[in-house]
């Protein structure tokens, strides 16, 4: 007697906003560092709240940072040409939500304690880490602009819990 063979169940196909709406959904299961990440020089001081950042490379030290273009932080971050990412403890979780919504310029800078990196970025005193650095290049990525960034500076401390984004909430590690 022949053996059976299964046929895979088809799922309906999903119209463009449940596809989105389903990636949303599942992305927020994947964990993620928070950083802030800011910029200063002719195009003005800004900075917002991210977590699609990635080391790419250590040779040259290289990272990925993805910036939507509808942020506020855009024309800045484009003019500036640099950026410092700043990774959160989870100490950090006001200045995140300060960061990642409305809240104006002014007031996102002063709910911390700043430095000026070495590319002339604001860099949060007390991150886990801070990487200044300079955009090498820029990668269309729809809605975003993915950044790939040469880090110029490193800081770093060895004590504190990190700050992840996971389930649409924050969590510390």
């Amino acid at each position: 007697m022949p053996a059976a063979t299964a046929t895979p169940a088809t799922a309906p196909a999903l119209t463009d906003e449940a596809r989105r709406l389903a990636f949303r959904d599942a992305m927020a299961r994947l964990a993620a560092a928070v950083t802030i990440v800011t910029t200063d020089g002719p195009g003005g001081r800004a900075g917002f709240a991210a977590t699609a950042v990635c080391s790419v490379s250590d040779n040259p030290p290289t990272l990925i940072v993805c910036l939507n273009r509808g942020s506020s932080a855009y024309a800045a971050v484009k003019t500036n040409a640099v950026v410092c990412v700043n990774v959160l403890s989870a100490d950090h979780i006001e200045v995140s939500r300060l960061f990642g919504g409305k809240t104006p310029v002014d007031e996102r800078f002063a709910a911390a304690s700043w430095s000026t990196g070495d590319t002339g970025c604001p860099r949060l005193d007390d991150a886990l880490a801070s990487f200044d650095c300079r955009i090498r290049s820029v990668a269309d990525g729809s809605t975003h602009d993915v950044l790939f960034c040469e880090v110029e500076a490193i800081h770093s401390r060895t004590e504190g819990q990190a700050l992840i984004y996971f389930n649409r909430d924050y969590r510390t590690v």
